[in-house]
């Protein structure tokens, strides 16, 4: 039997087992019987949500609507003295962080939201989850007088209800991860739409490092471009295991462009392209012209043909937008599937983000859109195309267009759904159903429908080498920016897909600031340099010779004490994310200040005032241990060994004990920590490091044994450079593979040299003490 719904002040959602409740009642929404939301109107419903577990505190709102309307915006209650951290769209198709205290400080279109714990009154954390229901999408944003107020649209004045019975999602917990993981899990029971990242494989160039032909070359790429940069990055002992060509391989024109087999060549200047639609599904003639030295020719050769030279290269994607191009598909061609242009409109919502050029252009044009019950021949005929070519996979851009798009076809969500299934299908068909790199997608409609068999994300805004708007700092404050974009969107994004934070430039001013943040992601590490401009230097601390990166195993979020701040704008919060490797954890401390969103202005803007020297505390503490699908076991420990990469220190610090971090703007801090063990049968304290070479020391340590007949410590390390460990004796003897090496015993650390290994990819490290 369905649940009831239930009005003001008549049920209760408690678990006995945890002590957690969250229930409405005399107009109030109160989480273990601390109020969080006042003066909740009379309208809103309630129902209970408990998922299969019956474990899981949790409950479902709704509302009753005076009449049936396409877009309802009803008042949840007040929010006022309460702490939040959010996740808001600030363009069409990219969300970023904001936090704040009150309901007039909720930003439109926010996407979840999380409210502050009080561990001396009790009050758990408390997460708010805009949801879609029916043919309709959920947002919150402010009311007046500090109501925080619920938006439900179809996006079709056609689609029209009335009474909702679950547009939000209330979640309750006293760890604010878990918080995330259990109500991340329940909607995934309750809505059956979408599968967690858990349930998925990444695809493999999350392991590989990458080169993409934006930034070096734009719509100007060519195949003796793109051979070029992989030869050169290989040459530096940087080789690519993926090369993503982006956009300017397809064949497009404007609409006062005759259709020709070459197509539009013209466009040089980022932006033009925009206003161009796709004219057939082949490459254009850069790519088709390409010859083989055996004599073949296309991009089915020109793909194989760097496959076969540089051995390294293991995977092609390319880019192409959601729907075929900026402009979608150009009506009336032969061999094309059926499409019509179709005028856009914005949401009310998105009237309030920030101004963007693509949404300018393609409101401008507006997109030629296949209907949705032909979307399965587009993408077929799209992909499968790709496929004959050898193409690994595909970067899908625009991906959030739709919405604009959906007054004639049912509305967002059931336009969205039919392209969803379509697209769904044919990854699976032709790129192993997780060969996707998914962008321009940040909106809870793509989390909870397109997200079945895609597995990998972006989870910031583009990386912006300088500042589009032409603020000569924004070549720095953009990357702060950057950095906070994905760390927060992750706390979200990161339960859908596979966190990606994007590609930048090695010879940037600020490379190694998102190096630095690249190498503990958890995600793919990927650069669009131009050709015979990279950084080896730094490059090689990201880099092995075989392509391959130190991964860490999970994916990198902010500390809990970062989690109600701003890093970008007060003046004083450093941002702090953690992340795990199989043994060990890893912190980064970054300063971000000096620029992001201005409410006032509705737009990322220069704060050039905060933009200075930030000092913060940090301790091993600061890392969830327990969280992952490898959580790592510090039971018992009394004492990590931390290694400072910037100061090339070594420190020993209680779980608690913390140090006071000083850092100039953009610039960073990596700690790596291990557990101190003491070897079997001895008093030796021990710990490893990893290759201090290495930007993400720790991921080089894949595993730790002892032999405690020999008192011998066993480590197998992938990579190669000056491997550390900590050691409160100095070892008899170090070997490699079997074979003595000189070692060196300072400030309790031993070092040696790790050569790459030329049978195996793993080095085995033995310490005999």
């Amino acid at each position: 039997m369905a649940p009831s719904l239930t009005g003001v002040g008549e049920t209760a959602f408690v678990d006995s087992n945890s002590h957690l409740s969250i229930k409405l009642e005399s107009s109030t929404f109160v989480a273990n019987e601390h109020p969080i939301l006042t003066e909740v109107p009379g309208n809103i419903t309630t129902e209970a949500y408990d998922g299969s577990s019956g474990s899981t505190v949790g409950c479902l709102v709704g509302f009753k609507g005076e009449e049936s309307r396409s877009r309802h915006v009803v008042s949840l209650g007040k929010l006022r003295g309460i702490r939040f951290s959010s996740i808001f769209r600030f363009k069409l198709w990219w969300s970023t962080h904001w936090s704040g205290t009150n309901g007039r400080d909720v930003e439109y279109e926010t996407q979840m939201m999380i409210l502050e714990n009080d561990n001396e009154k009790g009050r758990p954390y408390v997460l708010l989850l805009p949801l879609l229901e029916g043919s309709f999408r959920a947002s919150l944003q402010p009311g007046l007088h500090d109501n925080v107020d619920i938006c439900m649209e179809s996006g079709s004045t056609r689609v029209t209800e009335s009474t909702f019975r679950s547009t939000l999602y209330i979640h309750v917990h006293h760890d604010p991860f878990t918080l995330m993981d259990e109500a991340m899990k329940a909607m995934r029971l309750h809505l059956g739409t979408f599968r967690l990242v858990e349930e998925k494989t990444p695809p493999g160039i999350v392991d590989k490092f990458g080169w993409c032909t934006w930034d070096a070359f734009y719509l100007k790429v060519d195949p003796q471009g793109v051979w070029e940069g992989v030869k050169g990055l290989e040459e530096g002992g940087c080789p690519p295991g993926l090369v993503l060509i982006d956009d300017g391989w397809q064949t497009f024109c404007r609409d006062d462009e005759a259709v020709t087999d070459e197509g539009s060549l013209n466009c040089s200047i980022p932006g033009e392209q925009m206003l161009s639609r796709l004219t057939k599904f082949e490459e254009n003639c850069k790519f088709r012209e390409y010859r083989s030295v055996r004599g073949d020719r296309g991009m089915g050769a020109f793909v194989r043909d760097m496959k076969e030279e540089f051995r390294a290269l293991e995977y092609v994607y390319v880019w192409h937008a959601f729907c075929g191009y900026w402009g979608g598909l150009r009506p009336n061609l032969a061999g094309m599937p059926e499409s019509k242009v179709v005028a856009t409109k914005l949401s009310p919502g998105v009237e309030m983000t920030m101004t963007d050029l693509a949404v300018v252009k393609i409101v401008e044009n507006g997109v030629g859109l296949v209907p949705p019950q032909q979307a399965h021949r587009f993408y077929e005929g799209l992909h499968s195309h790709l496929h004959s070519l050898g193409i690994d996979g595909i970067k899908i851009d625009v991906t959030h267009v739709l919405e604009m798009l959906s007054e004639d076809y049912g509305g967002r969500v059931e336009l969205a759904k039919a392209y969803y299934k379509a697209l769904t299908a044919s990854v699976k068909k032709h790129f192993k159903g997780n060969g996707v790199i998914a962008s321009m997608q940040q909106c809870n409609d793509f989390m909870f429908l397109g997200t079945e068999t895609i597995s990998l994300g972006r989870v910031g805004d583009d990386f912006w080498a300088n500042d589009p708007a032409g603020d000569p700092n924004g070549t720095y404050w953009l990357q702060g920016c950057h950095m906070v974009h994905c760390a927060y969107n992750s706390l979200w994004m990161g339960n859908f897909i596979h966190p990606d934070w994007d590609m930048f430039e090695s010879d940037h001013v600020c490379a190694e600031f998102h190096a630095a943040s690249r190498a503990i992601s958890g995600g793919p590490v990927y650069v669009s340099d131009s050709v015979g401009n990279h950084n080896f230097k730094l490059l090689k601390k990201l880099v092995l010779p075989d392509a391959s990166i130190l991964r860490c195993q999970h994916y990198a979020l902010p500390t809990r004490d970062c989690l109600f701040v701003d890093p970008l704008h007060d003046g004083k919060t450093m941002l702090k994310i953690w992340n795990l490797n199989k043994c060990s954890g890893v912190l980064g401390l970054f300063n971000c200040q000096g620029g992001g969103w201005c409410p006032a202005t509705r737009r990322n803007r220069n704060a050039s005032n905060f933009s200075h020297s930030v000092t913060s505390f940090a301790s091993p503490k600061d890392i969830e241990w327990n969280k992952g699908k490898h959580p790592i076991c510090i039971k018992g420990v009394d004492v990590f060994a931390v290694y400072m990469f910037k100061d090339d220190k070594l420190r020993l610090l209680k779980y608690a004990e913390i140090v006071e971090v000083s850092l100039e703007p953009f610039s960073f801090e990596l700690w790596t920590v291990f557990p101190v063990v003491f070897l079997p049968r001895t008093s030796v304290q021990f710990a490893p490091i990893g290759l201090v070479n290495m930007l993400n020391s720790g991921g080089s340590v894949v595993s730790i044994e002892f032999d405690k007949h020999e008192n011998l410590a066993r480590i197998g390390v992938r990579g190669h450079g000056e491997m550390r460990i900590f050691a409160s004796e100095k070892p008899v003897s170090c070997k490699i593979d079997g074979e003595a090496v000189e070692f060196d015993y300072v400030d309790s650390m031993v070092r040696l040299q790790v050569s790459w290994p030329s049978s195996s990819k793993l080095s085995v490290v033995e310490y005999l003490f």
